[in-house]
């Protein structure tokens, strides 16, 4: 709801509510000479809220989340989701960059019920094709006496802008050609001299109550009659936008902040063509850590690169509508249909929120393992034949090896470090490691004979063939014979088998690499690095050179 207050007479209009879901009256105040109120109807219609890019590049997280927001709430309402194109930025729009805005809008789930590619009843949706009536609109205000044809060349504005500078005054437009006569009107028009139209400002101020930012006041006379025409016959952003809202009906408009200044030149136009006010919502800008806003020097920005590192869209969607949203509870895991039945636009934050690309890539986690067991694994197994690691996409070493891993996994992109990390053996770089010095002076070197004794008799090779079982017979049996146990046997062990000091559980891994080297699914540029082979270069250390001089002091090689 808006209200025009000022120094001019106004009358008291009580209006139904047509956009609101409360049945209170509405109240508007308008100049009597100058605004009219169109007959509204008893019966509220539907929420119709809408999504409006411009496809002047990629679809930004911040759009995304707007675009989300304006889903959700459609949504729970029963709703309609309009998608709007304004491409009326001839030089930067493009054909190819609003094509990848639907591809990623359809890839996070979002689907619209009117828009390019579906149609409805409130087309053309695109900016472009509604120039016919942004004139018919414009013509219309000229004719009520809103607007007026304004002839001030470019050199004359500037002039404007730099006098008003000098005295300190806001750069508004001086009103020049605002009470010009017909006569002077049509000489320049005899003469062809270019024109705009111009808005005719009210005195006063306006007031909107935001539905997440509260009462938003403006004065008027710091803002100057603005141009709704260029000289070319385009239209203004302000203007194609009261226009589109108003005739495709929309009723509550969820943007970004920044568009806020906007909204005043945006209600004044509503009143002026009669139109009925939207309910407007602001929602606040996304933060880079620094509390910046978030932009691409900070890295990732666009949900394209994000899909392209590998994010799921069900954690994109649920991460976005945390920022600056949340159910009141301590539940952060969300899905689609979750967070249509739990969103209300009273508990959207007007704070700015904080883009955390950690707990973003958390959050891609939580999703990617709440995935099926059986999908998860086609998943991570397809992305391991994909990347070269692995021969095959199914089987037992498929099955353990996802059982194993999946928990180290984030994002599916990591399912290749993962996997090669398992394969490889940096013992020697782990060995010279501060972390392994310990290990190393806990009589390492004898740990190692024995464990080549265990391997060169076939015990422990005929435990790892008995798989769990056996492999934990053989440990207790090891132990024991050594006097050792808990991380005095363990961590040797680990670092002996796997060449490195942390890791997935020790069992599964040494025995998924027993089933490596025996079943050929790895490839040869996996790294790959069989246990016969980690046997050898164990028996190639020398012990006493390492225990009296390490030369090269490393970090122990990572999970």
């Amino acid at each position: 709801m808006a209200l025009l207050c000022g120094g001019m007479p106004w009358s008291k209009v009580i209006v139904p509510p047509i956009f609101h879901h409360s049945h209170t009256p509405r109240t508007f105040f308008f100049q009597r000479r100058r605004f009219s109120v169109s007959a509204l109807s008893e019966q509220p219609p539907p929420v119709r809220v809408r999504f409006a890019p411009s496809p002047t590049g990629n679809l930004h997280v911040g759009g995304a989340r707007t675009a989300l927001f304006n889903y959700l709430f459609a949504r729970s309402k029963g709703g309609k989701f309009v998608l709007r194109i304004e491409d009326t930025d001839l030089e930067r729009s493009s054909r190819e960059s609003e094509e990848a805005m639907l591809k990623d809008l359809s890839w996070l789930g979002l689907d619209w019920d009117e828009g390019p590619g579906v149609g409805g009843d409130y087309g053309p949706y695109r900016q472009s094709e509604r120039n016919s009536l942004y004139k018919q609109y414009a013509e219309n205000l000229h004719q009520s006496g809103h607007v007026y044809r304004c002839f001030c060349s470019n050199e004359e504005l500037e002039k404007m802008k730099e006098v008003a500078k000098l005295k300190q005054l806001p750069p508004v437009y001086t009103g020049k050609w605002a009470s010009a006569t017909n006569e002077e009107v049509e000489e320049e028009l005899e003469k062809g001299t270019p024109y705009t139209y111009r808005f005719r400002v009210p005195k006063g101020s306006l007031k909107i109550n935001d539905q997440i930012r509260g009462e938003v006041s403006w004065n008027l006379d710091t803002l100057g009659d603005f141009v709704i025409m260029r000289s070319n016959g385009q239209p203004v952003y302000n203007f194609c936008v009261t226009v589109d809202d108003a005739t495709m009906a929309i009723s509550h408009v969820i943007r970004a902040e920044e568009h806020l200044p906007n909204t005043l030149r945006q209600a004044l136009i509503y009143k002026a063509l009669g139109f009925p006010m939207p309910y407007f919502a602001h929602v606040s800008l996304i933060l880079a850590p620094d509390r910046s806003k978030l932009s691409k020097r900070h890295g990732a920005t666009s949900v394209g690169q994000f899909r392209e590192m590998g994010y799921l869209p069900e954690a994109m969607v649920n991460y976005l509508a945390l920022l600056g949203w949340g159910d009141g509870t301590e539940n952060e895991f969300f899905t689609l249909d979750q967070l249509v039945e739990k969103f209300t636009i009273e508990r959207v934050n007007k704070s700015g929120a904080i883009f955390d690309s950690t707990k973003l890539r958390w959050m891609n986690g939580q999703h990617l393992r709440a995935r099926p067991s059986e999908e998860l694994t086609k998943l991570i197994a397809e992305y391991w034949k994909t990347s070269g690691l692995l021969t095959v996409s199914d089987g037992p070493f498929i099955d353990e090896a996802v059982h194993l891993l999946k928990d180290g996994i984030d994002l599916i992109n990591d399912a290749d470090k993962a996997l090669a990390n398992l394969l490889s053996y940096p013992v020697h770089s782990t060995l010279q490691s501060d972390e392994a010095e310990s290990v190393l002076l806990d009589n390492l070197s004898e740990f190692a004979a024995s464990l080549l004794a265990a391997y060169d008799s076939g015990d422990l090779v005929a435990a790892l063939e008995e798989g769990h079982t056996g492999w934990q017979k053989w440990v207790k049996g090891f132990g024991k014979s050594l006097k050792r146990k808990g991380k005095s046997l363990f961590m040797p062990l680990r670092l002996l088998l796997t060449g490195k000091l942390h890791g997935p559980d020790m069992g599964a891994s040494v025995a998924l690499l027993y089933r490596a080297g025996t079943s050929n699914v790895v490839t040869p540029e996996s790294g790959f690095v069989t246990l016969d082979e980690r046997f050898k270069m164990l028996r190639q250390i020398d012990w006493e050179a390492l225990s009296k001089d390490q030369p090269v002091k490393e970090t122990a090689a990572p999970v």
